[in-house]
């Protein structure tokens, strides 16, 4: 049995594992040390396909052709008993965690928009040149299965907005199959926007060009700002007519459709346990947390009776780890309710969600978030929420004892979640070791920009990027968001405490500084008005703001010219301060 020592040992260690947050996965650039050259990265990022692969992928490496892609359903359908009754219509479903749930095809003329040259041949192992045929149009769009697929819906409940929703599920989505790739890696394909599935409610199970651009250049950009998050590999148009009330205020319009074609390593939920809970489906709910920790977790022990604690814990701290990341990069979920919460701990389900530019914690992403429960400043709160949400769903297979250890796994959430922010935000200002002072510096920093409504990207970039020479003699030329937070009248003050720390890290040179906080703090992100002016584009058909978007998203730490020419590292033009995002899509 665990005492409380080993508990909180647990939590503690894992967060202490983690890598130094100013150590990428990877580098944005072929060059191994990419972060120091930007000029020559800049000057690559204009070519259709400049983006390099995560992995070094070679011809003879990659399928040609999709006559031998297949994937399988077997181990889902092998492992859980699938809804007894067939067919997309609307219904209550019991006692099964997918349903049987076949696409429908879009209508009208369909055309591919944009691919992920980095999904399709680092994951699925094919040639890009794949994506241009017909045989990928179709299958990327549900009008053709893959083979080795059985298509499923998933079913699944949620705590909305606070409130108890009951049955959920993919509404609009279609689990098509799992994928081996040659890394040994299993990933699930999913389509959005493929029609009706027995969870579609009220809704015509479809998605718009609007919603489906954001999902697709979201997915991507953060995956390259080192956050874990599902992936998206395509999206593909079509003229199929789509009505939407995109503000609920009466004024329905005919938009298009669209699907994404995403991936994740797997797209359960902490509402995916609160079903089976909430519907006393207790065996069930045993099998879909064995199910889970032998694929997802293989650390934990099935024969250990501790093994549901042990699955808790993780699940606590990562959450910590993942909104902590979140705020890192000033990025708003914009619906964080238990049904849209990963138990892997990775960002799905993309919708109303924002990058914040003036920083500011009250920030809401979600114009039909009329409350701000989900701001930017609440999503830690959010995530304790949603993670005591999964503490009842777990409550049936848990003993007292472990129940108990459980509220304490829970009461240290804040803990770990602060040691990361204090961890990820020292490293965005270039302070290396630890002082008593550090939290102030950081505070105070912070304050200011509030104060003075700096922009939270910019703001920390140029701090990356100016000298120290040029922080001493606060000559911050074309540096437009340092100028706004040096307007602050205790700017000095925290000016003179933050130049005084950094003299004392005596082994760190100023470039060895700044290639450091360059390597945390991206030029850029995806901007609510970047997102907007690339899908008033596509809309008309027009895609080529979307994949630049795209190759400018997959280098966010190095300076590009395009990007610059185009103003994405600039002040954000005034249109974009009346921009709204809604839930509808």
């Amino acid at each position: 049995m665990w005492c409380t020592y080993k508990v909180l040992v647990f939590t503690l260690v894992a967060a202490s594992h983690l890598p130094p947050v100013y150590v990428l996965e990877f580098c944005p650039s072929a060059e191994p040390d990419c972060h120091s050259r930007e000029d020559a990265a800049s000057a690559s990022q204009s070519s259709t396909h400049s983006v390099k692969s995560r992995w070094s992928v070679k011809s003879s490496n990659v399928t040609h052709n999709l006559d031998h892609f297949k994937v399988s359903c077997k181990k889902l359908i092998d492992a859980f008993p699938v809804d007894e009754v067939d067919g997309n219509f609307v219904r209550t479903v019991k006692n099964c965690i997918f349903s049987k749930s076949t696409p429908t095809a879009l209508t009208g003329p369909l055309r591919l928009a944009v691919v992920s040259k980095d999904v399709i041949e680092g994951i699925l192992d094919l040639d890009i040149n794949v994506s241009q045929s017909e045989d990928f149009l179709l299958y990327a769009s549900g009008s053709r299965l893959l083979p080795g697929s059985v298509p499923l819906a998933h079913r699944y409940g949620g705590h909305q907005f606070g409130y108890w929703a009951g049955q959920l599920g993919d509404g609009r989505a279609h689990l098509l199959g799992q994928y081996l790739n040659r890394r040994g890696e299993l990933w699930e394909l999913q389509l959005k926007g493929s029609g009706k599935t027995p969870y579609s409610r009220s809704g015509d199970g479809r998605a718009v060009i609007r919603s489906s651009v954001r999902e697709f250049l979201c997915s991507e950009a953060m995956y390259f700002l080192g956050i874990p998050t599902s992936r998206a590999a395509s999206l593909i148009v079509s003229d199929e007519p789509v009505l939407r009330d995109q503000f609920y205020n009466g004024n329905v319009k005919k938009e298009r459709g669209a699907v994404v074609l995403r991936l994740a390593k797997s797209w359960f939920r902490i509402g995916s346990l609160e079903i089976l809970s909430e519907s006393g489906e207790l065996d069930l709910l045993r099998n879909l947390l064995n199910f889970i920790i032998k694929e997802h977790f293989s650390f934990i022990r099935l024969d250990d009776p501790e093994k549901y604690l042990v699955f808790y814990s993780t699940v606590v701290n990562e959450t910590a780890h993942l909104i902590a990341q979140w705020m890192s990069v000033g990025f708003a979920h914009g619906v964080c309710n238990t049904d849209n919460f990963s138990l892997l701990s990775i960002t799905i389900d993309y919708g109303p969600f924002g990058f914040m530019e003036s920083y500011d914690p009250n920030f809401v992403p979600n114009t039909s978030d009329d409350e701000g429960r989900y701001r930017i400043g609440a999503q830690a709160e959010v995530g304790l929420f949603n993670l005591e949400k999964l503490l009842v769903a777990l409550s049936p297979v848990l003993t007292q004892e472990q129940k108990k250890q459980a509220k304490l796994v829970l009461k240290d959430y804040r803990k770990v979640y602060q040691m990361r922010i204090h961890q990820i935000f020292k490293a965005k200002l270039g302070l290396v070791g630890e002082e008593e002072d550090d939290n102030v510096i950081i505070a105070f920093m912070l304050k200011m920009m509030e104060d003075t409504h700096s922009d939270f990207t910019m703001t920390f970039r140029e701090l990356s990027e100016v000298s120290a020479n040029q922080l001493h003699n606060r000559n911050f030329t074309q540096m437009w968001a340092l100028e706004d937070l040096s307007s602050h009248k205790l700017f000095s003050d925290w000016l003179n405490m933050y130049m005084l720390r950094l003299s004392r890290q005596q082994s760190d040179s100023d470039l060895d500084r700044q290639h450091r906080m360059k390597r945390i703090n991206p030029r850029y992100i995806l901007r609510n008005w970047m997102a907007e002016s690339a899908t008033r584009k596509a809309e008309k058909n027009d895609f080529s703001e979307v994949e630049l978007l795209l190759n400018i998203l997959s280098s966010p730490f190095v300076t590009q010219a395009t990007a610059e020419k185009m103003g994405f590292a600039a002040r954000p033009p005034r249109w974009a301060r009346s921009l709204k995002v809604s839930c509808s899509s």
